[in-house]
């Protein structure tokens, strides 16, 4: 992976921990309101170590209890 996949991942993740703080919402009640999530796939995506497939992006706004382009609505300055 290069730097700049890197970070956006990075960037990604810091915006979902963000979505899911500000909404008080736990790990386990992202997983537990989405399909197919797991603990350590949100821990993953919240890091910055998981590039994930589109249908995730799907099942993380799910659980987030925000639409798709919430998810999306956040800066990158080297992009």
């Amino acid at each position: 992976m290069d730097a700049l996949q890197e970070e956006i991942l990075k960037k990604f993740g810091e915006h979902v921990k963000k979505i899911r703080l500000e909404s008080g919402l736990t790990q386990d009640e992202v997983v537990l309101n989405s399909s197919k999530l797991t603990k350590g796939t949100v821990s993953d995506i919240e890091n910055g170590k998981r590039n994930f497939a589109f249908t995730t992006l799907i099942d993380l706004a799910k659980g987030l209890n925000v639409s798709p382009r919430d998810l999306m609505n956040f800066t990158i300055e080297k992009y």
